[in-house]
């Protein structure tokens, strides 16, 4: 089995999950805490560059104390789904740009590229063997989560000459508890999410992780999300924790804050841009203040504010809490303009639509 000029080793595992617990994990899977059975992983030394591309049985990773990623976080990942599909088929979703980004972090973080064919083999493989965890339900797919961490042992700041890539998979439902229903957010001013010149458009775990006390700080005030300023003046809105925004005006366009270097590239983000301008919307990517969204939002000149990534798709924005006081969105978040959209793009996910732009691969 191969990606590109790698052949895959295939070891199927010995004690696969039974037809019965399957089916019992998939009535309600959550979000990432049930895994299939088996995983891909493929080394990298500067001796021989990758090799040994593998599906086995998912298992824990053995690592020395002085593994790299353990002291200097040379991390990246990628997150996509699967879709089972009406004829019973499984296809991925733009899963070339997923390849393009993680190679785009990889290089920002100093690590070795991985070949665009070789991540696009990966998920393939994990599929064809896999398949049977792909939710037939029409809210689940099967998450997947490829990563790459720096895997040589030593102590010392320099880049590592040993990475370890691996591909894992989860079958999930709906990302938030409850369903896709509006969320509320905390406007932080305590914790900026990225600064010029450093980590924020690369899908690294150190990004996620300065997000957490900000994200804790947000539930204290009884919000669902956090959303950051930017790191210079905290003043024009950047994303939330993990997805990018999108606003809607009166007269109908879009306005999303532009990819400046500290903002994630988002791919349904991208979507949603060429969705939105195909059925005649006007679609502006500027900086926007918060003062524009709060006071716009009083005028009735922002009338639906939505945030977007591959996790949870499109969710509208409800509430928005501040240090001073909070507002809702007209209709309580509950928009047409996020609901129409959302449906658009996932009626192409799941094959219900024409894929009109090529994001569609099949697999099986």
């Amino acid at each position: 089995m191969t990606g590109g000029e790698y052949t895959f080793s295939v070891r199927p595992t010995r004690k696969p999950v039974s037809a019965a617990e399957r089916s019992a994990l998939l009535a309600d899977p959550g979000f990432g805490r049930v895994f299939t059975d088996h995983m891909v992983t493929i080394r990298y030394s500067e001796a021989k560059g990758w090799y040994d591309p593998r599906v086995e049985a998912r298992k824990p990773i053995p690592m020395d104390p002085a593994t790299a990623v353990l002291h200097y976080a040379q991390e990246i990942f990628e997150g996509l789904k699967a879709y089972r599909t009406p004829d019973g088929g499984v296809t991925l979703f733009r899963p070339d740009a997923n390849a393009r980004r993680f190679r785009e972090s990889a290089l920002r973080m100093a690590m070795a590229p991985l070949p665009e064919e070789l991540f696009l083999g990966s998920l393939e493989e994990l599929i064809k063997i896999d398949h049977e965890w792909v939710p037939d339900d029409p809210e689940g797919s099967l998450y997947l989560r490829p990563f790459m961490y720096a895997n040589e042992v030593f102590l010392g700041v320099k880049p590592s000459s040993e990475y370890m890539y691996v591909l894992i998979a989860s079958p999930v439902r709906s990302y938030f508890k409850g369903g896709a229903k509006p969320v509320s957010l905390w406007v932080s001013t305590s914790y900026t999410r990225a600064a010029p010149g450093g980590t924020g458009a690369a899908k690294c775990g150190g990004n996620y992780a300065a997000s957490l006390a900000a994200q804790a700080e947000a539930a204290e005030h009884g919000c669902d999300q956090v959303i950051f300023l930017d790191a210079r003046r905290m003043k024009y809105i950047e994303e939330l924790g993990g997805m990018n925004i999108f606003f809607v005006h009166a007269d109908g366009h879009l306005v999303t804050p532009p990819l400046s270097g500290t903002i994630l590239p988002g791919i349904t983000r991208d979507s949603i841009i060429t969705l939105a301008r195909a059925s005649g919307r006007e679609v502006e990517e500027r900086p926007v203040t918060f003062d524009e969204w709060r006071t716009g939002t009083a005028s009735g000149e922002i009338v639906e504010a939505f945030a977007c990534g591959t996790a949870a798709v499109i969710t509208s924005i409800g509430t928005v809490r501040y240090a001073d006081g909070e507002f809702t969105m007209p209709n309580k978040g509950k928009g047409k303009v996020a609901a129409s959209l959302r449906k658009t793009l996932v009626d192409i996910q799941r094959g219900r639509a024409k894929d009109r732009y090529g994001w569609v691969r099949r697999v099986l």
